[in-house]
């Protein structure tokens, strides 16, 4: 059974442990319209925080890199929430999930969650 989530107007604090929380029972995850869902807070704080994050690149440029696009700030929000990405329920957890921007033809017709 696959969840599809309509993040449009959604918060991503909220959005990101509901579905972290499905996916460790074991539902796909189908996140739409991520380029939609509000971060809520103080704005300067959150620009400041993720120029920071982003600048801030380690030893030889290894990394952590953050992406700019909102399905993968959005994915990282919610990995955040699972217990461990790499490996075990945590890994399988974050397998079943995916964000996309806008909506794909093939949700096109089906029911959402808001």
């Amino acid at each position: 059974m696959t969840k599809i989530i309509d993040g449009k107007d959604a918060i991503m604090g909220r959005l990101a442990s509901y579905a972290a929380k499905e996916a460790l029972k074991g539902e796909d995850i189908d996140i739409l319209n991520c380029e939609q869902i509000i971060i809520t807070g103080n704005r300067e704080n959150i620009k400041s925080d993720f120029e920071a994050s982003r600048t801030k690149i380690g030893s030889g440029q290894k990394g952590p890199k953050v992406s700019r696009s909102s399905d993968k700030i959005v994915k990282r929000a919610i990995r955040g929430m699972l217990p461990d990405h790499r490996k075990g329920g945590g890994k399988i957890a974050f397998g079943k999930i995916k964000c996309y921007v806008g909506i794909p033809k093939e949700f096109q017709e089906s029911k959402k969650i808001s």
